[in-house]
């Protein structure tokens, strides 16, 4: 069996270097606000006391899925990267979950403005600044996905799979993880 001879990928440029390093941050941040929570027990009390355990477990889960995008964003951006193709498609899973989460978002703004769905009154600042960092976000894996991606010459296959990681992330998160948890008996009807 003959090896390919590969060449190496050439670095990273000094702007996606800094994209990497500021998305890396965001989801440490971000992973960071969720044990706060758990610390603080922050549902334990409140309206959601009733669903604290349940709640807690899907926030642990999302904390680690932070801290993996913190470790993806990282090995965007490192000289040497292990499994490329891997790197790769969970940069693409990334960006794609984001994006999806963000149409998502605005979607739903739309909803509310339109008087379709909710309250305006659910339209605040702070719900404009968590939108709006979410587009940060999603913009950023997405320049890291892109640059990645021209770098490691990545076939189309690698990115299309990526790109079904959203589908699969977000129905883990708010379809699966919910039932499951609703069938043991943690998440009320």
């Amino acid at each position: 069996m003959r090896k390919r001879a590969t060449t190496p990928a050439p670095p990273p440029s000094r702007s996606v270097v800094a994209t990497g390093i500021v998305v890396a941050l965001w989801c440490a941040g971000f992973a960071a606000i969720s044990v706060w929570f758990e610390v603080t027990d922050h549902f334990g009390s409140g309206p959601y006391a009733d669903d604290a355990a349940a709640i807690s477990v899907v926030n642990w889960f999302v904390a680690v899925l932070k801290l993996v995008g913190c470790a993806t964003a990282l090995l965007a951006v490192a000289p040497r990267v292990v499994a490329p193709r891997l790197v790769g498609t969970a940069l693409w899973a990334a960006f794609a979950t984001l994006a999806v989460y963000v149409v998502g978002s605005l979607l739903e703004a739309v909803l509310i403005l339109t008087g379709m769905a909710g309250h305006r009154d659910q339209l605040d600042a702070r719900s404009v600044g968590y939108v709006l960092a979410f587009v940060l976000a999603a913009t950023g894996f997405g320049i890291l996905a892109v640059s990645f991606a021209r770098r490691a010459s990545l076939p189309t296959r690698v990115v299309v799979a990526g790109a079904f990681g959203a589908p699969v992330v977000l129905g883990t998160v708010l379809i699966v993880l919910p039932a499951i948890l609703e069938a043991a008996g943690l998440l009320s009807a």
